[in-house]
């Protein structure tokens, strides 16, 4: 009897706040088998199994992939961030050898002639429409326009994965444009959920409401790691999908002003006056604090501050719009090709605050809303 033959993800970079949520979806996908890949061990799913890999050693890189012809889909969600320089260190050009390097240290060892090699996801971003440095973009910003014109490693990675697809003819790639991810992913340079859970019970602890803390108000969007996940899931076998590029949203928009409150309610706190604060200068210093709110709390989350938020208050500074000056033009996607292609997921974005929050409680990362209600 022929052996069944099953799709296997191989989920780079899992655990980042897209890789963790791509390793839980596919792992739950009858059919599938998931691997998932990370300097440290990733938390696996029941199913799925873990390679430990430094994507910068190529040897390595060619030792461990080199020679399997299981792996049929690829989910591309790495990325090396420098250390302390989170957005200064997104033009910066080491910063985006590496990031090419890793890719090529993942796709040229699988692409081999006894390859099973179907698909390959990566991930852009609003950085392709030059969100970090143009004051203003078009609204809205679609996929079909001609390259915003600043160096970005976004670039390097396409004309790679274009370069080495035009040579096959076995496997095709989809490029995925999110806009502000969220999930719950511990110790990601960008997620901000932690940071911002964090901040909120340092103020609960000195009885302090859970004040805004960012910027000028923008009309802006946000996309739900799992449906990012879904996305590509879909992508893996979608012929509209085969060598595309798409932006991705929750299919609403939102202030944090406006949503602020909602954060508020799932984490059981009351809202005040805005408070302007750099989440980078003041949240990473509280060590202490925190521990004694792990302890008074029994939470299962790190002691270690920085393992928990990752980089994420330096990028909810900058999400929030922390020391910019009003009012700020709108950042918007449109989602509108992805959903003429044939994936239409969607969820509404206080509600995925609400989910998100509710499932760091739920593990026991953050306090209840109970108890922030109690005490």
């Amino acid at each position: 009897m022929a052996r069944e033959q099953h799709n296997t993800a191989l989920i780079v970079g899992a655990t980042g706040v897209v890789g963790q949520a791509c390793l839980r979806h596919f792992a739950g996908l009858a059919g599938w088998n998931t691997i998932g890949v990370a300097r440290r061990t990733p938390t696996l799913p029941a199913g799925a199994e873990a390679l430990q890999l430094d994507l910068q050693d190529r040897a390595a890189c060619e030792a461990a992939l080199g020679q399997r012809d299981d792996i049929t889909h690829v989910v591309y969600a790495a990325v090396y961030e420098q250390p302390g320089g989170l957005v200064g260190g997104w033009r910066d050009s080491e910063q985006m050898r590496i990031n090419l390097d890793m890719l090529r240290n993942v796709i040229e060892p699988l692409d081999h002639p006894g390859s099973r090699l179907q698909h390959v996801s990566i991930m852009q971003g609003g950085k392709a429409y030059g969100v970090h440095i143009h004051p203003k973009i078009a609204v809205p910003a679609r996929e079909r326009w001609p390259r915003d014109a600043h160096d970005n490693f976004y670039w390097l990675q396409e004309d790679f994965l274009r370069e080495r697809q035009a040579r096959s003819t076995r496997w095709h790639f989809t490029i995925f444009r999110p806009r502000i991810v969220f999930g719950d992913a511990m110790g990601s340079n960008m997620n901000p959920i932690p940071a911002i859970g964090v901040y909120a019970w340092l103020r609960h602890e000195q009885g302090l409401p859970m004040s805004y803390p960012g910027g000028p108000e923008r009309v802006n969007q946000a996309i739900d790691a799992d449906l990012i996940a879904q996305a590509c899931a879909w992508a893996a076998s979608a012929d509209n999908a085969r060598n595309e590029t798409f932006n991705l949203d929750n299919g609403d928009v939102f202030v944090w002003q406006n949503v602020w409150p909602a954060i508020a309610d799932a984490l059981g706190m009351e809202t005040g006056d805005a408070v302007p604060a750099s989440l980078a200068a003041t949240v990473p210093g509280e060590q202490l604090a925190w521990e004694r709110i792990v302890d008074k709390y029994q939470l299962q989350a790190p002691r270690q501050l920085q393992s928990f938020i990752g980089q994420g208050a330096a990028y909810a500074d900058f999400q929030m719009n922390h020391g910019k000056e009003g009012p700020l033009p709108p950042v918007i996607m449109s989602s509108v090709k992805i959903r003429q292609a044939g994936f239409h997921g969607c969820i509404d974005t206080e509600d995925m605050f609400r989910k998100w929050f509710g499932q760091l409680q739920q593990r026991g990362l953050l306090p209840s809303a109970q108890q922030a209600r109690s005490g």
